[in-house]
């Protein structure tokens, strides 16, 4: 997760957009996928030389605290999968980390692409699938040293490895994750200092071509795939984020994946927090999820749609002062998910962040786990399950929220999450529900 202001990055965005062509194909519908998610570096520990383990060793502006271990997913992994299986999940959401897999040029560790292989393993054994992440904003160290994303080679460098780990998961089932956020990736970089704020449309660029050229190629190596990327949506400035990725690679999508935590309306502004990076703060607003599954069916009417990303953080693990729970949060959302199936909208699947706590990246405060573990204080990284586990094992068993449910967060007042369209087209509410399955 993790996500700050970024209208200085769209227009610097907006000055090196890449046309996009053609019209997406429709896919054929299946039982509604119900997920979790983690990703490579904020979870497996034992972190290899990276541009982020660069980051946070040198102490850039994003860093609030050292990285330790992490929660040790690199040899905890069954644990959490079990657990997964045990909510009732269908997805597993992961990443394989290039900097693991190629710690040095040319160099492919076997040792460590079998740790993978286990975790595939894990996942189909446990009856889920495994939505892989190609790039989760994270790069071997190697790449850094030839300049990141300022340069051409690491396009060529990111397909061959592309390459390698789908041509070694190919015809297990999964979805695939081509780049996580991209538009939030470029942010992140600037951020940190991967590449100059005027870099940001070249990097864009390769971001788009790399997409581009993966989904042909695991299409080539794993026929029948999904393939997508995820956008992390950020209220009032969509369609100009959408301008500078989506928009160029919407014939090279199976699905369109979205990240949803937070929204805005004119009586909850409080996304400001989101500036420091406090995410703990801002107040929830379920109903927000059901205006942006509306701007994407709208504006991709033949793609269905997969909520990739949601949750709620608390702040170490603190229950919040409004006393909205996670349990809360997760039937509210849920409940707005089905508003928009009974409306006619394609939705695939909700994935929940995360299985557990996790380093978000630079801080181990918020916490967004169905899983809470204590990565600063116990050794033993124990996972102790939230009021969540219950809740989304619940929602899961029963398609979604009961009929009569009433979310706990009324609906918006005036909401701006699809700019004036959301204010001046509520959802009616009460409405009807359609079950997930």
């Amino acid at each position: 997760m993790r996500r700050r202001p970024v209208l200085g990055l769209v227009v610097a965005l907006l000055a090196g957009a890449v046309s996009a062509v053609g019209a997406p194909p429709a896919q054929a519908e299946e039982p509604f996928l119900w997920g979790v998610a983690t990703s490579g570096y904020q979870s497996e520990g034992s972190a290899p030389d990276s541009n982020w383990r660069r980051y946070e060793q040198s102490g850039t502006s994003s860093i609030e605290e050292p990285y330790r271990n992490a929660v040790d997913f690199r040899h905890r992994y069954a644990e959490d999968i079990a657990n997964a299986r045990a909510l009732g999940a269908r997805v597993f959401r992961f990443g394989v980390e290039w900097a693991r897999v190629e710690p040095r040029e040319d160099v492919v560790d076997q040792a460590e692409l079998a740790y993978y292989d286990d975790v595939v393993d894990h996942v189909l054994a446990a009856g889920m699938r495994p939505m892989i992440t190609l790039d989760h904003w994270v790069y071997p160290g190697w790449v850094a040293d030839q300049g990141g994303w300022d340069t051409q080679k690491t396009v060529d460098d990111w397909l061959a490895n592309a390459r390698r780990v789908v041509d070694r998961y190919k015809g297990k089932g999964a979805i695939w994750i081509t780049v996580n956020e991209p538009t939030v990736y470029v942010q992140n970089e600037i951020e940190n200092g991967g590449i100059q704020a005027w870099q940001a449309p070249w990097m864009q660029s390769r971001l788009v071509t790399v997409h581009r050229r993966a989904y042909d190629l695991i299409h080539q190596l794993d026929p029948g795939a999904m393939v997508s990327s995820n956008a992390a949506y950020i209220p009032g400035v969509q369609a100009a984020l959408d301008a500078t990725f989506v928009d160029h690679v919407r014939d090279k999508l199976d699905f369109v994946g979205v990240d949803y935590y937070y929204g805005a309306s004119l009586d909850n502004l409080s996304a400001v927090h989101g500036v420091n990076g406090e995410f703990w703060k801002i107040d929830p607003q379920p109903d927000g999820i059901y205006y942006v599954l509306r701007y994407y069916a709208r504006k991709f009417p033949d793609l269905p749609l997969y909520v990739v990303e949601s949750g709620m953080p608390t702040d170490d693990g603190r229950a919040r002062p409004d006393g909205y729970t996670r349990a809360d949060h997760l039937r509210d959302h849920v409940y707005w998910v089905q508003r928009a199936k009974a409306d006619g909208m394609d939705v695939i699947g909700y994935n929940y962040w995360s299985i557990t706590d996790n380093y978000e990246w630079g801080s181990y405060r918020p916490r967004f786990g169905l899983y809470t573990v204590d990565a600063r204080s116990d050794p033993a990284l124990n996972r102790r399950p939230t009021d969540g586990v219950a809740a989304y094992r619940s929602l899961v068993a029963g398609d979604g929220v009961p009929a009569g449910y009433r979310p706990v967060k009324a609906p918006a007042v005036c909401s701006l999450v699809d700019g004036l369209d959301s204010c001046l087209r509520p959802a009616p509410y009460p409405g009807p529900l359609a079950p997930l399955g």
